[in-house]
């Protein structure tokens, strides 16, 4: 699929206009023939529980992450593949951001009797092809009819060696604080779905985002990162995380800030760097030598761990301020 002059597009509701007109069994015996196995898995689809086998002298990890209809995403703005997509992709992020591999993932889909099958089919497709790339086997989940919209529940399930899982609470003070890829390019393209206005294939990796599973994995193995999580929430607010549950603070270098160069090689917004979500890189903290990128993946140093609490931004001209979290988050009466 080309992202080039993608634009918001109403008329896919009236291409998918017809009801969904298959049942929950054959549903689930689609998505079955649709599925292969893996070496982790005993037994996948067809019994009450999967059976997965765990490596040896490993620990279990378990994700969950919701996709719904007109909060995680719009079905006027989004391919129902890249839905897909990024629903896996928030599982597999926050399996990255443990160090960890992933072994079987779980759907658990409910959709309203007013959506198309071949919305259902197609997003199962982006779902499923992602799932290849990592060797990903699907290994069971869950239908169900929604009173209304989509709504599905992505369960991925992964490893790590005993007692390696990346934390939140590792950071030191006196680390340095570092970032993956660039950031701000999902917030910027949001805007701009928002404002009507068409994406066009500079923005691209908002389409199509990276769960950085390799890079974590080489950040735990090499120990690396003392401290680690996913971008989904934004760095404002994922920053604050690490901070609670490290009991640290955090000073940022606004110039050090890699932010996705969009259009004509423009900077998006600070504020879409600093609080927007989506981005699904990792964020970790380090004591050691970092490289400047790791699997072709860039890796900046941002800022460092101080002692205290609270998180500061220093600005281009050197002077201060309190960096309050802005980023995504649920029941709030408006997110930034």
């Amino acid at each position: 699929m080309t992202t080039e002059n993608w634009e918001p597009r109403t008329e896919l509701i009236e291409v998918y206009s017809f009801a969904m007109p298959v049942g929950e069994k054959k549903l689930i015996q689609k998505i079955r023939a649709l599925t292969r196995g893996g070496a982790s898995v005993v037994k996948g689809i067809g019994d009450d529980c999967a059976v997965l086998r765990l490596p040896a002298r490993h620990e279990l990890l378990v994700t969950t992450d919701f996709s719904i209809e007109n909060v995680h995403f719009r079905r006027e703005w989004h391919p129902p593949e890249l839905v897909g997509r990024r629903c896996l992709t928030r599982g597999l992020s926050d399996i990255a951001a443990m160090g960890g591999t992933p072994l079987a993932a779980f759907l658990s889909l409910a959709v309203a009797g007013e959506v198309p099958q071949r919305w259902v089919d197609l997003f199962l497709k982006g779902l499923l092809e992602l799932a290849e790339e990592f060797g990903l086997p699907l290994a069971g989940g869950d239908t169900a009819q929604s009173p209304q919209g989509i709504q599905a529940d992505i369960v991925v399930v992964g490893s790590v060696p005993k007692g390696r899982a990346v934390l939140r609470s590792g950071a030191k003070p006196g680390q340095s604080i570092y970032v993956t890829g660039e950031l701000g390019g999902s917030a910027a393209a949001l805007a701009r779905l928002t404002d009507a206005k068409p994406l066009g294939a500079a923005y691209a990796k908002y389409l199509r985002p990276q769960a950085r599973v390799a890079v974590g994995q080489i950040l735990r193995s090499r120990r690396l990162a003392s401290a680690m999580i996913d971008l989904s929430d934004g760095l404002s607010t994922d920053l604050a995380h690490i901070c609670e549950e490290s009991r640290v603070g955090a000073e940022i270098e606004e110039e050090a800030i890699p932010r996705t160069r969009v259009g004509r090689g423009q900077q998006v917004a600070m504020e879409f760097a600093l609080h927007g979500g989506d981005d699904y890189e990792l964020l970790f903290t380090s004591s050691a030598a970092v490289p400047s990128e790791i699997e072709g993946v860039r890796v900046s140093r941002i800022g460092r761990i101080v002692r205290g609490s609270g998180m500061r931004l220093i600005r281009a001209d050197g002077k201060l301020r309190r960096l309050q979290p802005q980023g995504w988050e649920h029941f709030k009466t408006k997110n930034w």
